[in-house]
């Protein structure tokens, strides 16, 4: 073997390591979901759109457009009580819809932690970056549901990344 080609496999074997160990911290600081199941109930790619919606009557509007297919997933996210999401964040907009219980949402970027409470019937919109960071727990002693429709580039897998505790010192968990 020539002294060229031991320095190139031992600089490739060298980024290997170095990026599985990357890996492997990253993935060992994660903070995984507990007392969740997640429940499938469908998933479509739809084609290009654009939809526009106003009624003035209402003075209420709304667009939504996607300038190359996308998928649309929907999931039933049941939390056991004292259940949690971990720290995660999602590829693409998630429609969240509270259908029993409460849920009690955190966002990453909260230097005060302030909780925000979700009940049954109510829910919210995430945000459309992958580096929108929070929490969903189920701080009560009842089981509670939530109805997830994620907006996804086609074929993304896993819906979810799970992420380290972004360092918020007034999160107590």
């Amino acid at each position: 073997m020539t002294v060229r080609r031991f320095f190139t496999r031992a600089l490739l074997v060298g980024l290997v390591a170095t990026a599985g160990l990357c890996v492997f911290k990253f993935r060992a600081n994660a903070t995984p979901p507990s007392g969740l199941s997640f429940t499938l109930v469908g998933r479509a790619t739809l084609p290009e759109f654009e939809v526009k919606r106003k009624i003035k009557a209402l003075d209420w509007e709304m667009e939504l457009e996607a300038d190359q297919p996308i998928d649309v997933a929907t999931q039933i996210v049941t939390f056991q009580p004292g259940g949690y999401s971990g720290w995660h964040t999602h590829p693409g907009p998630v429609f969240f819809t509270v259908r029993t219980g409460t849920l009690t949402v955190y966002e990453g970027n909260d230097p005060t932690c302030s909780p925000h409470a979700f009940t049954a019937g109510t829910g919210a919109v995430e945000a459309a970056t992958s580096n929108h960071i929070h929490m969903v727990r189920n701080e009560t002693g009842s089981v509670a549901e939530a109805v997830v429709t994620y907006l996804v580039p086609v074929g993304a897998n896993p819906l979810r990344t799970d992420l380290p505790d972004p360092g918020n010192s007034n999160c107590p968990f």
